[in-house]
């Protein structure tokens, strides 16, 4: 899929880790580092601009090795950008650790996965099929 890109960053394009990752690493694009505390969320640039065909979003996703070994993720995982978006693509991180974190400039900071989604078209009904679930809610199909 072909899909454009302005890069206004001082880095290369998104690239795949390997031939089968499903996102792409997106950086840091930084004057100088940002020190982001314990608890505090910070929005980080990335220089990118993207459009995507109709019937896509891309999804902004945490890294795991900074999230298991840093305690940095992305706030509202997955962060989704729309295909009518075309403001830069920023990720909103936050620190979960007790010690403070740089972010430099060039860090690979997220993934983003582009992915096919529908738009629903409600049907309103007065009663809705019935499962074997039904209204059973969290922890309902969990083993006893």
């Amino acid at each position: 899929m072909k899909v454009q890109i302005i890069n206004k960053s001082k880095h290369p394009l998104p690239q795949y880790a390997t031939p089968l990752s499903a996102g792409l690493d997106l950086r840091a694009n930084l004057n100088e580092p940002i020190t982001l505390q314990p608890l505090q969320r910070v929005l980080v640039p990335t220089g990118l601009y993207i459009a995507l065909p109709a019937g896509y979003e891309a999804q902004v996703r945490p890294r795991s090795g900074l999230a298991l070994k840093k305690g940095i993720t992305v706030l509202n995982t997955p962060g989704t950008i729309d295909a009518d978006y075309r403001g830069e693509v920023c990720v909103i991180l936050v620190n979960l650790s007790a010690d403070p974190f740089v972010i430099e400039d060039g860090e690979r900071i997220a993934q983003m996965v582009v992915a096919r989604h529908e738009q629903v078209e409600w049907q309103p009904v007065e009663q809705l099929e019935s499962t074997e679930r039904g209204e059973g809610g969290f922890g309902h199909t969990g083993k006893k």
